[in-house]
């Protein structure tokens, strides 16, 4: 395992069209602002305009190196119909030392 400071990040934001959600996934891996994308249903509970929603999403989780935050942000938000899109992102502590260099490489060429 190679352990902390990776540089490495998962970026996630949440879709209500699963057809959006792997294009927009498949447009960012495309523009290599990310590795790999998993796209996967998921049940959200949130609060939105007064009042509590339930509603099915889809997640993607987004793998990228920190450098690449902001460009990927910028791309989730300038193509997402979500008024305030989620966007958060968590840095990855440790990990396969073949996979997080897969993923540095993958979004080397830019």
């Amino acid at each position: 395992m190679t352990t902390n400071n990776s540089g490495l990040l998962v970026i996630t934001t949440t879709h209500d069209d699963e057809a959006k959600a792997r294009t927009l996934a498949a447009d960012a891996v495309r523009a290599r602002l990310a590795a790999c994308a998993q796209v996967y249903r998921i049940q959200s509970v949130y609060w939105w305009e007064g009042e509590v929603q339930d509603a099915a999403e889809w997640r993607i989780d987004f793998k990228t190196r920190a450098e690449l935050a902001d460009a990927l942000t910028g791309f989730v938000n300038a193509r997402h119909d979500y008024d305030t899109p989620e966007v958060v992102a968590v840095p990855v502590v440790t990990g396969s030392a073949a996979y997080l260099e897969w993923v540095r490489a993958e979004t080397a060429e830019r």
